[in-house]
């Protein structure tokens, strides 16, 4: 071996690792990392980092905004009449003056409950007027959610009483956690309460299908609902929103939201005159 072939071979073996497969190492762990990320994403259901976020004005929602991140909407529905009082029977209550009622009804980001699971919007209905007040929160950034807590809070008048359908398993325990986790007096809990999910039960169950909110308004009111986003699609549709997507879907479940708070309150009327049950 010559002088310069011995020097080269000195000097590679000084270096280590020649250049290009120290290249190809590095191309190679890049590769492993990217694809453990794409694994990652896929199992946490994360969609890639990069992409085509919605126009501005796609994206605008109806109301306006009374504190960051959250917006407010209210609608006045025509309403023919209302007793001045109501019943419901086996509800535990004697008659409630009607303008103390407040109807509400959640959208939230799972059905499963715990406190994993949060409210993005809140709508109640009233009486007011010769009409019917709707009122919606929605949380535009989850920064915003004690401001909302807050705001329907003040909604709760101490002779309020509620008004919901499955509210008490559901609504009423899950926005009672969010109160408690956001450190604020949970004004729900003194309130007297109409559930109508019970006496629709006690009357209808074994003589329809189901007892959903969706049948009793069909059977008892005559709604048919049309191009309804299924509550089913709410949490998805809100997350859309948040990650940069269009707000058609989220203004659809603010349309379901209010379309629930409009039967509840019929409902209410329509069982309240109807016969009293027996057993």
């Amino acid at each position: 071996m010559s002088a310069l072939a011995r020097k080269l071979a000195s000097l590679q073996q000084q270096a280590g690792t020649p250049p290009s497969t120290r290249r190809d190492a590095r191309d190679a762990a890049d590769a492993r990392h990217q694809a453990q990320v794409a694994q990652l994403r896929k199992l946490l259901g994360l969609r890639p980092a990069i992409r085509e976020v919605a126009r501005s004005a796609d994206r605008k929602l109806d109301g306006e905004e009374i504190a960051p991140g959250l917006r407010y909407l209210e609608q006045w529905q025509p309403w023919p009449s209302a007793p001045a009082q109501v019943r419901v029977d086996r509800s535990g209550l004697d008659a409630v003056a009607t303008q103390d009622i407040l109807a509400f009804d959640t959208e939230t980001t799972g059905l499963a409950g715990g406190t994993g699971t949060r409210a993005f919007m809140i709508g109640a209905a009233d009486w007011r007027e010769g009409g019917l007040r709707l009122r919606q929160l929605l949380l535009t950034t989850l920064s915003a959610e004690t401001a909302m807590l807050a705001e329907f809070s003040r909604w709760l008048a101490p002779a309020t009483v509620l008004l919901s359908y499955n509210g008490k398993s559901y609504d009423r325990p899950l926005l009672s956690t969010r109160f408690t986790l956001a450190r604020l007096p949970d004004p729900l809990r003194e309130r007297g309460h109409f559930d109508l999910l019970h006496p629709v039960r006690r009357r209808y169950r074994g003589v329809w299908a189901n007892c959903r909110l969706a049948t009793a308004e069909r059977q008892l009111l005559g709604v048919v609902r049309e191009d309804d986003l299924p509550g089913s699609e709410a949490p998805a549709a809100w997350l859309d929103y948040l990650r940069g997507g269009g707000a058609d879907k989220l203004r659809r479940v603010g349309q379901h939201n209010a379309q629930d708070l409009r039967s509840l309150c019929g409902l209410l009327l329509h069982l309240a005159d109807a016969p009293q049950g027996g057993a």
